[in-house]
């Protein structure tokens, strides 16, 4: 039976947390800034798993061979297996990094794993693939990146997601909910909680007196589950998550538990 690989990303001082657990670590330690050079962004050194770069600091100036040879030393010394590019903006400097860097991984035997905007640029990288919908079918999207990406390189990124939209919502954007901000609603409101199948979420509508109608869009444990089965079932066995939002759902995602080392006899 395919197992699945869990990829579980955190800040390095929070490590400890995953001791016995089935899966690879992800490190939330670095990131891109001027020069441009690897800034790490956290005062621990990681070793082992994947390095994960975001692009926060990232001014788009200055050459990008230097700062892939960086990125690489940075994997070679850490003993890194990959690592997983951040990229929330889209900047024609991190296509050229992202190119690069696939060749380069791919010379080396690393995994890399890129946001499906940044697919074009890394023919060999995993793609991630957010969990998260506001309409449509979660199926249907899978099958599609099925189909551009294959088994081997698609990954679902599961996220815990809480939105609150305006009615209609033309641009499928909703205002984010803290966890306690959701509870309060729920609590003042005490709306009928529906479950959304193309969308493996939960929903409730509301009205308010200054602006009208209400869809509040989220997650929790089950929903999570829900997702991990829609991909399961299409071939997708790997996934990706913060452990600060799977921490409390890792029996019904699945995550296992390393086997205890069997006591020698005497």
């Amino acid at each position: 039976m395919p197992q699945d690989t869990f990829i579980i990303t955190l800040p390095p001082r929070q490590l400890p947390a995953l001791r016995g657990w089935q899966v690879t670590p992800a490190h939330l330690a670095y990131r891109l800034g001027p020069g441009p050079h690897l800034f790490r962004a956290d005062s621990t050194a990681p070793r082992g798993g994947l390095m994960v770069v975001d692009d926060r600091d990232f001014d788009g100036l200055g050459p990008t061979g230097p700062l892939c040879q960086e990125i690489l030393r940075e994997c070679q010394a850490r003993g890194f297996s990959g690592a997983v590019l951040d990229f929330e903006n889209r900047l024609p400097p991190l296509e050229q990094v992202t190119a690069q860097l696939d060749e380069q991984f791919a010379r080396r035997g690393w995994a890399l794993y890129v946001a499906e905007g940044y697919a074009p640029q890394a023919h060999h990288a995993r793609v991630m693939i957010p969990s998260a919908l506001s309409g449509g079918s979660l199926q249907r999207r899978l099958e599609e990146a099925l189909e551009r990406f294959g088994e081997s390189r698609a990954v679902l990124a599961l996220e815990l997601r809480r939105e609150d939209f305006f009615l209609p919502s033309p641009s499928g954007s909703g205002q984010p909910l803290t966890q306690q901000e959701l509870e309060e609603l729920r609590q003042r409101l005490s709306p009928s909680v529906f479950f959304s199948g193309d969308l493996c979420a939960r929903y409730f509508t509301y009205m308010s007196r200054d602006n009208g109608a209400h869809f509040v869009l989220f997650d929790d444990g089950d929903t999570l589950r829900r997702k991990t089965e829609v991909a399961r079932k299409l071939g997708i066995r790997t996934f990706m998550a913060p452990w600060s939002e799977v921490a409390p759902y890792t029996a019904q995602l699945g995550i296992q538990r390393r086997p205890e080392p069997r006591q020698g006899r005497r």
